[in-house]
């Protein structure tokens, strides 16, 4: 409580980089978890799925629903062509970008873990230098090398150092757990791209009523 105003307002600031870096754990945990189970729910439903009318009534939804429509609205939009193979790229290409979407979404967040990782160790060594300072000023101020003298602003440097550290090992901890959930995350989203893939192709290929109704209108 007395020490300086510079490294007061630095201890505050990492306090609340920590507090940051466990609300964003909880936030980013929680929504990783709902997500992750929506999608590996999903890609159970498509795997019993016989065809895109199957698997629209069947998914959940959520992020894996989004694909399907996606991949519905280009298959609409591509009934004036009547090549299988630029329809079915296409449909990859909506699906790409949909999925894109949905992994810079579940990202959305993680960004101020790293931040904080990388400037946490800075911000708190700018208070020890700080602190350090403060010390020789009381030496020269007082014209001895007492430890009462300079123990307040050691204290008060060591105590920055510490919180420095608070702040950027978790966070950085943090992101990196955060990182591989969300590669995990892209890649069940990427199975069921996949699978939404072959049901098109399948129902292209076959001639279901579905894909027929489309095709039928671009006669």
């Amino acid at each position: 409580m007395q020490a300086d105003i510079v490294v007061k307002a630095v201890m505050v600031g990492l306090i609340f980089a920590t507090a940051v870096t466990w609300t964003v754990w909880l936030a980013k945990t929680i929504e990783l978890l709902k997500a992750r189970r929506n999608v590996r729910t999903a890609l159970r439903e498509l795997a019993n799925a016989r065809n895109i009318e199957d698997a629209l009534r069947q998914v959940p939804e959520g992020p894996v629903a989004r694909l399907l429509e996606g991949a519905m609205a280009e298959l609409s939009l591509s009934t004036d062509r009547m090549d299988r193979e630029g329809i079915k790229a296409r449909i990859a290409s909506r699906l790409q970008q949909t999925e894109a979407a949905a992994s810079r979404r579940v990202a959305f967040g993680t960004g101020v873990l790293a931040t904080i990782g990388s400037t946490g160790p800075f911000v708190g060594l700018f208070g020890t230098v700080w602190g350090i300072m403060n010390s020789f000023i009381g030496i020269s101020r007082s014209q001895t090398t007492n430890l009462a003298v300079v123990a307040p602003g050691i204290a008060e440097a060591l105590l920055a150092t510490a919180l420095g550290l608070v702040a950027a090992i978790p966070a950085v901890v943090i992101y990196n757990l955060f990182a591989r959930q969300i590669s995990s995350y892209r890649a069940l989203l990427g199975d069921g791209s996949a699978e939404i893939t072959r049901l098109v192709g399948r129902d292209l290929d076959s001639g279901t009523v579905l894909v027929q109704r489309h095709l039928a209108a671009a006669e």
